[in-house]
């Protein structure tokens, strides 16, 4: 008996292991044919690859609770990490009694527990951001494109807008396509980067990049932002929303 079911269990978990692939590459296939909510074009500014062709593709904007998600990776309070603890000291060595030099009170040096040290919110947000859906693209010359693993659009109270963006790598991390060449200008070290664009009601419009600015968490739109936007340097000109 026990032989006889032993084919049918095993045809039951091929069919079950078959699905669930079945069902992975449908939702990938989703993703990357359904039709996106959002294209952009531009021309860069002010980087080391200026005037070439940038496209971004949000295929879907992020929800309230992914929003929340990195927002509150953002700003965990006192957020700690553990580092890796050096090699273990030598053992003492023993004197012609037979005791141990271990220091003042003859004690030993025994194993260290792991220190801590604080981690900052870009660290946290970075690992947010990692393990967040990838719901868009953006692409330049560059051999591999960069995932998008947050898009906001917020609407201006005179009609325009604003769209923010982050990446889940931090661009020209590879390359100096998108070294600043601003005098005076100093590149982050962000392990990801924030992409704010300005679009008027008519026209076209501008973005800025964390290559530079300082990535902030608006209280009042619950969004994240460039902190002092306008003192930035522009990095994408001739910003236009394309139709779909």
């Amino acid at each position: 008996m026990a032989a006889a079911l032993m084919p049918s269990l095993f045809s039951t978990r091929l069919l079950l292991a078959a699905g669930a692939v079945a069902a992975f590459l449908s939702a990938a296939e989703t993703l990357t044919t359904s039709k996106p909510v959002a294209i952009f074009t531009a021309t860069t500014e002010n980087v080391n690859n200026a005037r070439e062709p940038i496209q971004i593709v949000v295929r879907r904007w992020s929800t309230d609770a992914e929003r929340d998600k990195l927002l509150a990776a953002w700003n965990v309070p006192n957020p700690t990490v553990s580092i890796a603890p050096a090699a273990a000291p030598a053992a003492p060595a023993a004197d012609a009694a037979g005791r141990g030099r271990g220091g003042r009170g003859g004690r030993g040096g025994g194993a260290a527990a792991a220190p801590t040290a604080r981690q900052t919110p870009e660290i946290a947000l970075a690992a947010a951001l990692d393990k967040a859906d990838a719901i868009g693209d953006l692409w330049s010359s560059e051999a591999v494109g960069y995932s998008l693993r947050y898009a906001a659009r917020i609407l201006q109270p005179d009609g325009s807008e604003h769209i923010v963006i982050i990446t889940d790598r931090r661009m020209g991390e590879f390359v100096n396509l998108w070294k600043p060449t601003t005098p005076g200008a100093v590149a982050n070290k962000y392990e990801f980067s924030l992409i704010e664009l300005h679009l008027p009601v008519k026209g076209e419009g501008e973005g800025k990049i964390s290559i530079t600015g300082n990535v902030m968490a608006d209280t009042i739109t619950k969004a994240f932002a460039l902190e002092n936007y306008a003192a930035l340097p522009v990095v994408l000109r001739n910003v236009k929303h394309r139709a779909n």
